[in-house]
């Protein structure tokens, strides 16, 4: 049991047969979720809301943790500061108060950033902890949105973009400012991250930070645009 906690192993390629079958195992229990929950009470429903999201809470606190105990932790990488760590941290809050203005800065920050981890995962790692951390966060994130837009019956609007674009710059700009201090590349605002992601294709340091700002918006109202054509049916 100890050596599913400590082991590393290196055997997970992304785009293979073993990130394929893991995404499709993950959809599948996101929609069986979904779909058992639209069928509970409110009480139940908060319930497991609630549960999900202090469960990758804990994911994330127990992580770090453990990396303190194997030794290896290093406060400029292992600090749980990365968008999605931070989305993960945080989400109780939504699941909790149910507050409107979470939910819009959270929804367009999970689909666009948290997904593409998802799609590109950055961690190669194969059954052992370190595995089930990054897929039960990443993708636990993007199921608990769906959760709150499909049981919580929460949608975005057009001033949801505009807000989680605010909320993402606060963000960014208070990694800037705790990268200049630590060293470290939270938010990869000082390099792109080491596996292949989309942000290849926008050029070395600073360039890709200068496209991601110009595109995000556009990129977001995509992420709108399902919900704008319901609304406009309705």
């Amino acid at each position: 049991m100890i050596d599913f906690f400590l082991k590393d192993n290196n055997h997970f390629t992304p785009f293979s047969a073993q990130h394929l079958g893991v995404v499709l195992f993950l959809i599948f229990c996101g929609v069986a979720l979904i779909l058992w929950a639209k069928k509970q009470n409110k009480k139940t429903q908060t319930r497991v809301g609630n549960l999900f999201t202090f469960s990758i809470a804990f994911t994330i606190i127990f992580g770090t943790f453990l990396k303190i105990y194997k030794g290896d932790f290093n406060y400029q990488e292992d600090l749980p500061l990365h968008l999605c760590s931070f989305l993960g941290l945080t989400a109780p809050l939504l699941s909790l108060t149910k507050k409107f203005v979470y939910y819009e800065v959270f929804f367009f920050l999970v689909m666009a950033g948290t997904l593409q981890s998802v799609i590109t995962p950055d961690q190669y790692n194969y059954l052992n902890f370190p595995f089930f951390r990054y897929w039960f966060v990443h993708a636990g994130l993007v199921i608990f949105m769906m959760y709150a837009t499909f049981v919580y019956k929460m949608r975005p609007t057009l001033k949801s973009v505009w807000k989680s674009f605010l909320g993402m710059q606060v963000y960014m700009l208070l990694m800037f400012v705790l990268n200049y201090f630590l060293g470290s590349n939270y938010f990869y605002t000082n390099r792109k991250p080491d596996a292949a992601t989309l942000l290849d294709l926008f050029g070395d340091w600073p360039q890709y930070v200068f496209v991601v700002e110009l595109i995000v918006i556009p990129y977001f109202l995509l992420i709108y645009l399902p919900f704008y054509l319901t609304r406009k049916k309705t």
